[in-house]
């Protein structure tokens, strides 16, 4: 869908702003125009759903503006084939059960299989049909009993010990490197530089190319979400759903930044999380071994680490982090990624957070200190 931005008038814009309303973002105002009140509504909405925060109303945006409709308990939740419920109250019940110990897996606010399993063993346990939905009964019974784990968010407790347990080899692990954009007239941001033109599509199909070679070479199982020139482009949950089919242990999506001033520049690394605690621990790790590594070895401005919501990081399955590898409009950044050499590095850096990931906590090593050539001549002499 077409992004709705200020100026624009319709149904659609009646609807956002009903929808804030009753969120008390908004107070009410002429309900057919999307004017500077509207605009700071939906930047603060963004803002608390860990979204971009650009005052568009684009297809996440509106999926999530979508979902807060729902309060748990305001309607009967079950699993739905094909089209599952998703919502704020499917979320809310994912988080309950979570914290009651029972595994619904990453609380997507998607009301799948694995979650009407959880309800299903909620219901068994306090003696109620075991539907797997989640009717005024079960909403009682959730209300009356307080939480069974403490000490941490058990669905990421069980994630970082399944990440434990598979050891500190590389070898076939699967990984998906995910170029950003491509597809049709999906090329991200383009920059005119004297006779020749620069566009994020392609520059980020180059450094997967070479890190799909590289983690190759290390023993990974590969795969890249698309080619050099797809016939059009992919959404940010047709990413995720990809990944999740390969059965994936790890995602990378690699994108470059842009912004109206020239000024700004570094290097930026996002995680699945909320911005209000909840948060993938392993993908979150993820994300910071991402960005040290990067920073040391290139020397970019540090961006820092942050939590978000966007489709790939909350539909994934899997640890999942989206690298922004800087701007392409600032020219200090530009002149560095339009370099091959400078994007081996970039290649390097990433190969070292991967494999760090697997090291155990107490056995990791200095950012910077690991020669990733050493690890495919380790490879080759186990062969």
């Amino acid at each position: 869908m077409r992004s709705i931005r200020r100026g624009d008038t319709g149904v659609a814009v009646s609807e956002i702003r009903s929808i804030l309303v009753g969120l008390e973002l908004l107070a009410e105002a002429d309900p057919d125009v999307f004017d500077e009140a509207l605009e700071t509504a939906v930047r603060a909405f963004q803002q608390s759903r860990g979204l971009g925060v650009d005052g568009l109303v684009g297809d996440e945006t509106w999926g999530a503006l979508d979902a807060a409709r729902w309060r748990l308990g305001s309607r009967a939740l079950f699993h739905s084939v094909p089209d599952a419920l998703v919502g704020e109250d499917v979320r809310a019940l994912q988080e309950r059960l979570l914290e009651m110990g029972y595994d619904t897996g990453r609380p997507d606010a998607v009301y799948g299989a694995r979650t009407a399993r959880a309800v299903a063993q909620f219901q068994r346990e306090v003696g109620l049909v075991q539907d797997g939905s989640c009717g005024p009964q079960t909403m009682k019974a959730l209300r009356r009993l307080g939480r069974k784990v403490v000490g941490g968010r058990p669905q990421w407790l069980r994630e970082a010990e399944a990440f434990r347990q598979s050891g500190p080899n590389l070898v076939g692990k699967t990984i998906v490197i995910d170029p950003g954009h491509g597809g049709g007239d999906d090329t991200g941001v383009v920059v005119p530089d004297g006779p020749l033109r620069w566009n994020e599509a392609d520059l980020v199909f180059d450094l997967a190319s070479r890190l799909e070679g590289r983690l190759s070479a290390a023993g990974m199982r590969v795969h890249l979400t698309r080619g050099p020139s797809p016939a059009a482009p992919m959404s940010g949950a047709e990413r995720a759903a990809l990944a999740n089919t390969l059965g994936a242990d790890l995602l990378i999506s690699l994108h470059l930044d842009g912004h109206d001033s020239e000024a700004a520049e570094g290097v930026a690394s996002y995680h699945y999380g909320t911005g209000t605690g909840l948060s993938s621990t392993v993908g979150e790790r993820l994300a910071n071994l991402v960005q040290r590594e990067i920073v040391v070895r290139t020397g970019m401005h540090d961006c820092r680490t942050h939590a978000k919501t966007w489709d790939l990081l909350r539909l994934t399955r899997m640890p999942t982090v989206r690298v922004d590898l800087g701007y392409l409009t600032s020219p200090v950044d530009r002149e560095r990624l339009i370099d091959p050499l400078f994007r081996e590095q970039i290649v390097e850096a990433l190969l070292a957070a991967v494999q760090r990931m697997y090291f155990p906590v107490e056995r990791d090593v200095p950012t910077g200190s690991i020669d990733v050539r050493q690890l495919r001549l380790a490879l080759a002499d186990k062969g």
